[in-house]
C-alpha cells in the first residue's frame, strides 16, 4: 500500500493511496479515507471468524448486521478497491478474506522492533502474534540490565544504547514504542532518521513534528475504556 504524501508534520495512519484489488482490472487513482482503511481490519477479523465457522458466503446485509454497519456502507467500502462479490450471490468468505488480506499487504512481511521491554512491552510481545499480521518481530530494546540478554517469545532483548547502531545496520520497518512517554518524541525521531517508516506508539502521548514522512499510529488504551464508561453511565441514551 502506498504511503501518504510527505511534507510537514508526520502523517497519521490513514488517507493512503488506493491499492488495486488483485484480479480487478478497473483502474482507480484516488485516496481512500482513513475511516475505510480502519474498517478493513474489522472486515478481515469477521471473515476469518466466518471461515472458521464454515460459512462459505455472506451478503452485505448479513455482514452489516453482524458488524453494526449498513449494507450500503459495506458495498461502498469494497467498491473503493474495485468491489467484491457478485450481485445476487453475495461475497465468497474465503476470497473476501484473502482479498482484504492482500489489500492490507499481509503477504509482504515487515520487520518490527519493540522499544521498551517493561510491563507493557513484555505483555505485547507475549500476547500479540505479530506474524499473523504480516510482521516479524526482530528484537526488543531496554536499558534494564536484568532484561538485556534475555529472550522474550523468540525476540532477543538488546541494550537500548545500541538502538541507533542496530537501526543503521538492519532494516526495520516499524518501531513499537512502549517506553516511558518522556522519551517518545526523541526515540521516534531517532527511528525516523534511521529509515524506520512506521511508528506504533503506545506511550500514551501523541507524537507530532517532522518525522520525515514516517507514518505514526498513536494508540491510547484509555480511549476505548472512556467510551465504554460513557455508555455504562447512560450518557448514550440521552
Amino acid at each position: 500500500m502506498s504511503g501518504p504524501e510527505g511534507g510537514g508534520d508526520s502523517p497519521k495512519a490513514g488517507n493512503f493511496l488506493h491499492k488495486q484489488l488483485p484480479g480487478v482490472k478497473r483502474e482507480m487513482k484516488y485516496r481512500i479515507s482513513a475511516n475505510v482503511i480502519r474498517r478493513l481490519p474489522r472486515y478481515l477479523r469477521r471473515m476469518t471468524l466466518l471461515e472458521r465457522q464454515g460459512v462459505e458466503k455472506v451478503s452485505s446485509t448479513e455482514l452489516g448486521g453482524r458488524m453494526g454497519l449498513t449494507a450500503s456502507q459495506i458495498r461502498q467500502d469494497f467498491n473503493c478497491f474495485g468491489g467484491f462479490g457478485q450481485q445476487g450471490y453475495g461475497y465468497n468468505v474465503r476470497q473476501l478474506r484473502e482479498g482484504i488480506g492482500g489489500i492490507l499487504g499481509l503477504e509482504d512481511t515487515l520487520a518490527a522492533v519493540v522499544i521498551g521491554a517493561g510491563n507493557l512491552g513484555r505483555a505485547l510481545i507475549a500476547n500479540f502474534h505479530f506474524g499473523s499480521y504480516g510482521f516479524e518481530l526482530k528484537a526488543a530494546f531496554d536499558t534494564d540490565p536484568a532484561l538485556i540478554g534475555t529472550v522474550l517469545n523468540g525476540a532477543p532483548v538488546l541494550d537500548g544504547r545500541d538502538l541507533e547502531t542496530y537501526l543503521a545496520e538492519n532494516r526495520v520497518d516499524v518501531a513499537v514504542l512502549t517506553m516511558p512517554k518522556a522519551h517518545a518524541a526523541r526515540i521516534a525521531k531517532l527511528c525516523s532518521d534511521r529509515g524506520v517508516r512506521g511508528i506504533w506508539n503506545f506511550t500514551g502521548t501523541d507524537i507530532d513534528g517532522d518525522l520525515g514522512g514516517a507514518v505514526v499510529e498513536d494508540v491510547h488504551l484509555s480511549d476505548s475504556l472512556l467510551t465504554l464508561g460513557y455508555y455504562l453511565r447512560g450518557k448514550g441514551e440521552q
